[in-house]
């Protein structure tokens, strides 16, 4: 019995002693490096990168007509021809629709005739005034007389100028037979074909719709902080700027970016309650015709003027739940969270607004080695924004 207590008093001391000598070899050790462990891993970082932005917002908008024509006849009649193809782009000028002629050639014929009528007649009323002065002067006829006759010579007269005006009016109705085209642009439909009769009065039919394509107007709609944060900016001076010089670039719904350029060239002047937004316009150059009325934009609108902000690049960020962060490099080397408030993007960074100081050096490349934040790490400091640099050879293997 008394061997036994021996035996197992002296297994616990042994025990005791093992475990006592692992632990103060555990104290001893101060990381894996220093114990053979593996090498910090290797990560990109880059400097904060600061620099004048101009701060800029997304509209959705669409592409309008700077001049939008309806079609409608001057003048009552039977479509003699349709003088142009639908679809079609046509100069100022242009004969679209033709009205039957005839009827207005012959009134424009009557209307001559009727002038040239009034004019013999304003002549025979001269003469015979002529002659009743004369008769007047030796107290042949009586003055009831001569005056008759100078009335009649005012009424011929003014019958001339009746009649010239008729005849304009004649000319200026068969000028109308020939429906032109008022502004250049691009035809649509034909509503009408030929034999069919239009009417003028009291309300004009409709023969076709004219769009012009050269320049073109973009509306888009802006709300009430954005407004109010580009005024707020330089005062009257943003608005002055948004307003008459303010830069635009536009996107269509199959295109990538904002290709094309434009400026705004009219804000609304009151804000409309029940949406909270304000109505801009914006004007583009379309040459090309590639801009169609109707079609949908994308609006990039940029502010008045730009101003200092830290950016750094997309992928150095993270996503906590609704939290964003970084990896900053600290202090011996160790990767160290920052909570951040970013902004829009400007190519492929972002603007931070606060959570970052313009010396830190943030980690982009390699985050997916860094398990927790203060694990020391091993930099290779590149310029932000540069793609990630090529693995070197393993450790021990020459070039």
């Amino acid at each position: 019995m008394g061997s036994n207590v021996v035996r197992k008093t002296l297994y616990t001391g042994l025990w005791l002693a093992c475990l006592f000598s692992v632990l103060t070899a555990c104290s001893k050790a101060e990381s894996p490096a220093e114990e053979g462990g593996p090498p910090p891993p290797a990560v990109s970082v880059a400097e904060v990168l600061v620099q004048d932005v101009t701060p800029w917002d997304e509209f959705s908008g669409r592409i309008e007509a700077t001049d939008s024509v309806e079609i409608r006849p001057r003048v009552a009649g039977v479509i003699d021809k349709v003088a142009y193809r639908e679809g079609q782009d046509v100069k100022e000028g242009e004969v679209m629709f033709i009205i039957d002629q005839r009827p207005f050639q012959a009134e424009l014929q009557r209307s001559e005739a009727t002038v040239t009528r009034a004019k013999a007649q304003t002549k025979l009323a001269h003469s015979e005034r002529a002659r009743a002065h004369k008769l007047y002067q030796t107290k042949v006829i009586s003055k009831e007389d001569y005056d008759q006759r100078v009335a009649a010579e005012e009424q011929a007269e003014a019958d001339v100028r009746a009649a010239k005006a008729a005849l304009r009016l004649a000319r200026l109705n068969l000028e109308y037979t020939e429906v032109r085209a008022p502004i250049d642009g691009r035809t649509g439909r034909a509503l009408v074909t030929r034999g069919n009769l239009v009417q003028s009065d009291p309300t004009p039919d409709l023969l076709a719709t004219l769009v012009s394509l050269d320049p073109v107007y973009v509306y888009f709609d802006v709300d009430e902080q954005t407004y109010l944060g580009y005024t707020a900016a330089d005062g009257d001076a943003a608005v002055n700027n948004v307003g008459g010089r303010g830069k635009v670039f536009i996107g269509l719904g199959n295109e990538q970016g904002f290709p094309h350029e434009g400026r705004v060239d009219f804000i609304d002047n009151q804000l409309d309650a029940t949406t909270g937004t304000i109505r801009m316009r914006a004007v583009l150059d379309n040459k090309d015709h590639r801009l169609t009325p109707g079609l949908f934009a994308r609006v990039k609108l940029l502010a008045a003027s730009a101003h200092s902000a830290m950016l750094v690049d997309d992928q150095a960020i993270l996503t906590d739940q609704d939290k964003k962060y970084v990896y900053v490099l600290g202090p011996e080397n160790r990767a160290m969270r920052r909570n951040i408030d970013i902004g829009r993007s400007v190519g492929n960074l972002r603007i931070v607004k606060t959570g970052l100081e313009a010396e830190d050096k943030v980690i982009v490349h390699g985050l997916q080695k860094v398990f927790f934040p203060g694990m020391p790490v091993n930099p290779q400091e590149i310029k932000m924004g540069e793609p990630e640099p090529a693995p070197g050879p393993p450790p021990g293997m020459g070039h």
